[in-house]
């Protein structure tokens, strides 16, 4: 049986809205491609370049718990916040993020990454030193290789020593154009 348009989305409003959810999604689009957008009751807690929900929504799953569904409006904001950002009307994202389920050490690295300014660049072993742990500049990659919430929490700004652009699980394409577009580059 197909339920009429208005009633779905009606009913995963109220899915929402009710604290039903462990995890809401849906798909943008974008200059850099379509993401998944998800956010759980904590904040956005996956920004993904690849907008097949199945692998996502595994992964959520697991992290989160599978009371999952595709319903916009609890990451409506973060779309728009995106739109501005893609548009240049945007520096900073003012979003809860959800974190919760990654390991401490990767945590802490995404914390002090919130912190490269728009438009700058760190380096893995800048982010490293800044975090405490110098010698730790390949364990900040493979945290950054695992970033959940990429643009929000900016690993894009992050190159290798030498500033060439390495290690994007988006695509060293997709890197550059951010990068290009704050400027950086």
């Amino acid at each position: 049986m197909t339920l009429p348009t208005e009633v779905d989305e009606r009913f995963r409003a109220a899915a929402a809205s009710e604290g039903l959810l462990d995890v809401a999604y849906d798909v943008a689009d974008s200059p850099i491609g379509p993401l998944l957008l998800a956010a759980s009751g904590r904040g956005v807690c996956r920004i993904s370049f690849d907008p097949d929900p199945e692998a996502a929504l595994d992964k959520l799953a697991r992290a989160h718990g599978v009371r999952i569904l595709r319903s916009p409006r609890p990451v409506d904001e973060l779309r728009h916040q995106l739109d501005d950002y893609f548009e240049g009307r945007r520096r900073d994202f003012d979003v809860a993020v959800d974190t919760s389920v990654l390991p401490a050490f990767q945590q802490l690295v995404l914390e002090e990454l919130a912190r490269v300014p728009y438009g700058e660049v760190a380096t893995y072993g800048g982010l490293a030193t800044r975090i405490g742990r110098p010698r730790a500049a390949r364990a900040v990659g493979g945290a950054l290789n695992k970033n959940p919430i990429p643009i929000v929490l900016p690993c894009h700004r992050v190159v290798g020593s030498t500033g060439s652009l390495v290690g994007y699980a988006g695509g060293l394409d997709r890197k550059r154009a951010l990068l290009a577009l704050e400027g950086a580059l």
